[in-house]
């Protein structure tokens, strides 16, 4: 069992729990995830890391409660239980590979929509701790769907809010503040989205307009996060790739996001999984490929 410490409504329809999960605390990277699971019959539910204490034994997760699963999550408390709280799942960030000297070569921008926030703040806040300087677009709705802007403000090199109203910050979406950076002089190697698809779709048309090689968290198209459903398949490049296997992160220029998003509607009916099985045969699933996961 996992104790929930504790619970913050960051918005209106985001919350954030800090879990204590010590062995998850103890090795997980930026990038990686977990899957939660409340009771013997709930859902595996996938969700990003947003934060950990080494020290503590604790992990942050931050999520929009949408379906059946986690509308039961946003009714736990403080001093709760999670039975299921496994991981670190998934590939780290590859900036976790890289040496920390090439790393300060670089100028990374990270650009986070909606609760895209959540896994790209321990990116930004891992760089931090190493020395790594990064600019940061934190792209939001309207004012009050902003979320962790303090603590971003306290990693990033540079903050920039935008929302698509004009409430706070800059006006409009985030693609348009990548141009006015671009515009204003300024220079990336490397950029980082995550947010919904369509966002990360149009953040890499124009990231490869501006020559800046582009990653991308595949992380909303997951559903099972062991690679047996066949959910999160999709196309990278010329290869079939599992979000939670082989992934959830990718060069978001090879990406195909119109696939992806059309198949992500399909998967959400019975039906549409039959057709999509029928179709794809033996690359349906990750792994084995045979395993009848989705039956």
């Amino acid at each position: 069992m996992y104790k929930i410490l504790k619970v913050e409504q960051l918005n209106p329809v985001v919350l954030l729990m800090v879990v204590e999960a010590k062995r998850v605390a103890k090795s997980c990277l930026p990038g990686q995830f977990i899957i939660v699971k409340l009771d013997e019959k709930g859902e595996r539910v996938p969700l990003t890391i947003c934060d950990y204490d080494r020290e503590a034994g604790t992990v942050t997760i931050v999520f929009q409660p949408v379906g059946a699963s986690t509308q039961k999550f946003a009714k736990l408390q403080a001093g709760d239980y999670f039975m299921d709280f496994v991981g670190p799942l998934g590939r780290p960030s590859d900036l976790c590979e890289e040496s920390i000297e090439e790393l300060k070569k670089k100028k990374i921008l990270f650009v986070a929509g909606g609760v895209g926030t959540a896994p790209v703040y321990p990116q930004v806040k891992w760089l931090h701790e190493h020395g790594v300087e990064a600019d940061v677009i934190v792209g939001a709705k309207t004012k009050d769907l902003v979320i962790l802007e303090k603590e971003m403000e306290a990693v990033a090199g540079n903050l920039y809010i935008t929302t698509d109203d004009g409430s706070y910050g800059r006006h409009g979406m985030v693609t348009k503040v990548i141009d006015d950076l671009v515009a204003e002089g300024k220079v990336y190697d490397h950029c980082v989205a995550i947010g919904p698809m369509i966002m990360m779709k149009f953040c890499c048309l124009t990231t490869k307009k501006h020559g800046i090689p582009t990653i991308v968290s595949m992380n909303p198209v997951m559903v099972d996060g062991t690679g047996m459903c066949g959910a999160c398949r999709l196309t990278v490049g010329n290869e079939i790739k599992f979000a939670c296997v082989d992934g959830p992160e990718f060069d978001g220029h090879l990406v195909n996001f119109d696939e992806a998003m059309k198949r992500s509607q399909m998967y959400k009916t019975a039906e549409g999984r039959a057709v999509l099985k029928q179709k794809e045969g033996d690359t349906h699933h990750g792994g084995c490929g045979n395993c009848g996961g989705d039956e």
